[in-house]
């Protein structure tokens, strides 16, 4: 199953687009280092394609037909919520990570809780709204969930577009700033406890495991774990493994799998749990595609596994041909 030809997707039209190029990189430098020969594709902000330096999706389509392999390094919108998958199944090449369904339904966020809650996984209370707030739908959002409350972009990720409302005067201008990245917007109560991840991997085997957990700690001057916390603070900190008992480590490995399974996905997948001190874990969110260079959440989750970089790059591509081979009749 070993890969000879792969195409690497990064770019995209959406907000994660400088972070989808760094994971790109960092993947592509993977694969050559493993002697594999990569094209590049690059989907610019306008949505066009670049394919090792040539314009027209026409010579990407042609690159994917040939390839053993695609990596779609894209987050957020075209590469998390189905489209690109979609394209990459009509070409019938295999690719890493979930498939149309699985992809569209964890990037929207609403959706998310909907599987999950009917999966019996805990998830946070929740409302989708639109902007600009229809009359009467702060008050009854204040009224149910109180303050501080989160407004998120429901279809983004990499927190654009996330505001932690402490005061009711500032609703509405935050469900506008969402509503920039993503039309519907949804709005939760604040949980504050422990931010744990959970990175979920597939075997080419089929095998499904979930590696050491990963906690989070923001940078104190930000508001919680924002874009800047994320990608220019340095007071931001990442513990692996999280510093949490065996018993809650087990229990949150065993949901994060079963979340994996409840939603379709494949491949990868990074849970985002907050462990609320009254009703225990919450999923918060279910990454398909998350950040993948050396020093992105996933890939430090299982480098404390005894998986480093490049040889997690290759798992997920064999996994990718292996659930192709396995598909294709007798």
């Amino acid at each position: 199953m070993r890969a000879r030809r792969a195409v690497v997707i990064s770019g995209g039209p959406g907000a994660e687009h400088d972070v989808s190029l760094a994971s790109g990189r960092a993947i592509s430098a993977a694969l050559r280092d493993l002697g594999v020969v990569v094209t590049t594709c690059i989907v610019a902000r306008d949505g066009s394609w670049l394919t090792n330096g040539e314009p027209g999706v026409g010579d990407a389509i042609g690159a994917l037909a040939a390839a053993d392999v695609a990596f779609p390094a894209l987050h957020g919108p075209w590469g998390e919520d189905g489209t690109v998958q979609g394209l990459l199944e009509t070409v019938g090449v295999p690719y890493v990570g979930s498939g149309v369904l699985a992809s569209a339904v964890c990037l929207d966020k609403a959706l998310t809780k909907l599987r999950l809650a009917a999966a019996g996984i805990a998830v946070a209370p929740g409302r989708t709204v639109r902007s600009p707030l229809a009359a009467g739908d702060g008050d009854l959002l204040l009224a149910d969930f109180g303050l501080p409350l989160f407004v998120k972009p429901v279809g983004s990720g990499s927190s654009f577009g996330v505001t932690r409302v402490a005061r009711a005067e500032d609703l509405a201008a935050a469900v506008a700033r969402a509503a920039d990245y993503s039309d519907d917007v949804l709005v939760e109560p604040e949980v504050r406890g422990l931010e744990i991840d959970v990175g979920v991997l597939e075997h080419p085997s089929g095998r499904i495991e979930a590696g050491p957990l990963l906690q989070i700690e923001p940078d104190p001057a930000e508001p919680f774990f924002s874009t800047a916390a994320k990608y220019e603070r340095a007071g931001t900190r990442f513990l692996v493994p999280a510093p949490v008992s065996g018993t809650l480590a087990t229990e949150l490995s065993d949901i994060a799998v079963r979340a994996f399974g409840a939603l379709g996905c494949r491949g990868l997948a990074r849970v985002d749990f907050l462990i609320d001190p009254r009703r225990g874990p919450i999923v918060n969110e279910v990454n398909t595609m998350p950040g993948f260079t050396e020093h992105s959440q996933f890939p430090q989750m299982w480098r404390a596994a005894g998986l480093p970089f490049t040889a997690l790059v290759r798992v997920l591509a064999e996994t990718a041909m292996a659930r192709r081979l396995a598909s294709v009749p007798a």
